[in-house]
């Protein structure tokens, strides 16, 4: 799965990664990004498709749900699944986005050590998410933009902590079929979910402190010896 990640590069950083053409709000830098908090996205809006940047909320709330308890059960989406599932289907077809990070953490289950996995340099990188769009009943006012991150199983560096892992779109041409929800139907997209080369991210043991998510600053990046 996928509970925790980073994202501490600058807008204009993701801007010129993403060649985004617009954005909504200013992100800042974090290190310890929690379900339910706001996070980075970039969806393409319009119809000459221009990415665009905004915050969603990190928990899924499908556009038919009743009310937004469901929020927190829906931070990850199966790939295997994604496409039968009621939750995730239609977002699957129509609302696909790209989530900007620069690493996530996973926990090993004997002894509860956290490790940070990126991709080798430190590079910003996006995971394959869906959003929707939730109206409370019998509201005027402006819509919950959720979202949530795929995973696919591990490769062998993270599969040594966990069996699965988000998806990481793995090059821009990637990326950009993600985003071409009107010319790239959920059949096309399976070779996406292949997990990310083992041998081309790094990890690292990092502080227990990133078991709380009221800690989000640099310290909890600092490798343990």
């Amino acid at each position: 799965m996928c509970g925790r990640f980073t994202m501490y590069h600058d807008a204009d950083e993701i801007m010129v990664r993403f060649d985004v053409q617009g954005s909504l709000f200013e992100p800042q830098a974090h290190y310890n990004i929690a379900p339910t908090q706001p996070v980075a996205a970039i969806t393409a809006q319009g119809p000459n498709a221009e990415r665009l940047l905004e915050p969603l909320r990190w928990g899924l709330v499908p556009f038919w749900a009743k009310d937004t308890a469901i929020v927190s059960k829906l931070i990850n989406a199966r790939s295997e699944t994604v496409q039968e599932k009621p939750s995730f289907k239609h977002a699957l077809t129509r609302r696909r986005c790209l989530i900007p990070a620069d690493g996530f953490y996973e926990w090993d289950r004997k002894t509860k050590q956290p490790t940070h996995f990126r991709v080798r340099g430190g590079e910003l990188f996006a995971f394959a998410g869906l959003y929707e769009e939730w109206h409370a009943p019998n509201s005027e006012g402006s819509p919950l933009r959720t979202c949530t991150v795929l995973t696919t199983e591990a490769n062998e560096l993270v599969g040594q902590i966990h069996e699965r892992m988000p998806v990481i779109l793995q090059s821009p041409d990637d990326e950009a079929m993600w985003l071409e929800v009107g010319r790239y139907k959920p059949l096309d997209l399976q070779p996406l979910f292949a997990p990310f080369p083992a041998d081309q991210m790094d990890a690292i043991f990092v502080s227990k402190r990133v078991g709380s998510p009221t800690n989000d600053d640099a310290e909890l990046l600092v490798a343990l010896s």
